[in-house]
């Protein structure tokens, strides 16, 4: 699946995923296949943050913060695109298009008329950059059809599937999904549940901390299998694909739901069982779907999470399980990598999606245009 680009042309791609914590933009060539070029990490200002995060819940006057924040979303992006072009030493003309993937703030793909939104105004993206933007992507496979989700699938095919070797990747965000790469040739893949979503509310919560750095809060902890087989007995982690899903349904009230019938346990014994929840439903996800797989790649922020590594490299015993960074790329960048080569494809009039991963009526070119 890879488009018909002029050798030596320059895309750029943004991703902010579902954990707020900053903006990944990457620089990329296709001569033909895709290089990355330079990369460039803009944290989000911690009041901005609060009310992304604030916004993705039912509250007063949404429609007012909601075009605000469209509008400080864009210009945060702008702030990542000039930083990474500086870093890189390339003029904005140099630069064919972004590949913007906005900021989810609600993802409802089963709602009785389906909707995802993401922000990041566009146009004022546009004119900030001086660079032609490619984004919102997920609600024309929505229109088709699909869940709008996951969309990662058909890019790590391009770059990460081996003839001959079925292959897994794992994106672990706020939310993890899964792209199944089988020797075949044939790609599926879906969201399995929450990634670093909810170790992230629980540390807040308890330690007014914004993650679980190295996951070392949650190794000092024991796992309760009791609260663990309560935890993966929801309904998410037995419906059959295509599914997808976010901060939505894995929010703090969930895990209140159930921690309800287990009083008294220790916070850290929650926070591990929280990561092995993340674990097991990767795990279980693998094991039903793909069990053939002959390797395991990670991607995301959970490959800074050690003690989420392990787990993961425990449940997954004997297969080899490994960061994305084997294949010679940064694992932090591997979403946005994927969003500049969705916007090459849209570009190009080729489709983005996998009718397979999101159920979709048919492939779709994804996304709206917005020149420079």
């Amino acid at each position: 699946m890879s488009p018909p680009v002029a050798t030596g042309e320059y895309f750029i791609g943004l991703m902010s995923g579902t954990s707020a914590d900053a903006v990944d933009a990457a620089l990329v060539r296709f001569d033909p296949q895709v290089t990355l070029i330079a990369t460039h990490p803009e944290p989000w200002p911690a009041e901005l943050r609060e009310a992304l995060l604030a916004l993705t819940r039912p509250g007063a006057d949404e429609l007012a913060r909601l075009g605000v924040l469209d509008n400080a979303v864009a210009r945060q992006f702008a702030r990542a695109v000039a930083a990474l072009l500086a870093r890189a030493e390339l003029p904005a003309s140099r630069v064919r298009a972004i590949g913007s993937h906005g900021q989810t703030v609600r993802h409802g793909p089963d709602a009785e008329d389906p909707y995802t939104l993401q922000i990041g105004n566009p146009s004022l993206l546009a004119e900030l950059t001086g660079i032609t933007v490619v984004a919102d992507f997920r609600r024309r496979d929505m229109a088709a059809g699909g869940q709008g989700a996951p969309l990662a699938p058909a890019f790590h095919a391009a770059f990460c599937a081996e003839p001959d070797e079925s292959r897994v990747v794992v994106n672990i965000g706020g939310i993890a999904n899964i792209s199944l790469l089988a020797a075949s040739g044939e790609i599926s893949g879906f969201d399995t549940g929450p990634g670093n979503a909810l170790c992230d509310v629980w540390i807040r919560r308890h330690r007014d901390l914004p993650m679980d750095l190295d996951g070392g809060w949650g190794a000092n902890g024991r796992v309760n299998p009791a609260l663990l087989a309560a935890l993966l007995a929801d309904p998410y982690f037995h419906r059959a694909p295509p599914k997808s899903t976010g901060r939505e349904y894995f929010h703090l009230a969930w895990l209140e739901g159930y921690l309800g019938a287990f009083p008294g346990l220790r916070a850290e014994d929650v926070q591990a069982t929280l990561q092995a929840l993340t674990a097991e439903s990767i795990a279980t996800a693998i094991q039903h779907f793909a069990p053939d797989t002959a390797r395991v790649l990670v991607a995301g922020g959970g490959v800074h999470n050690r003690a989420l590594m392990d787990r993961l490299a425990q449940a997954h015993a004997p297969l080899p399980v490994a960061s994305v960074a084997s294949l010679g790329v940064n694992s932090d960048y591997l979403e946005a990598m994927g969003f500049a080569w969705l916007a090459c494809r849209t570009l190009a009039g080729e489709s983005g999606n996998v009718p397979a991963v999101t159920g979709a009526r048919g492939p779709r070119v994804l996304g709206g245009i917005y020149p420079a």
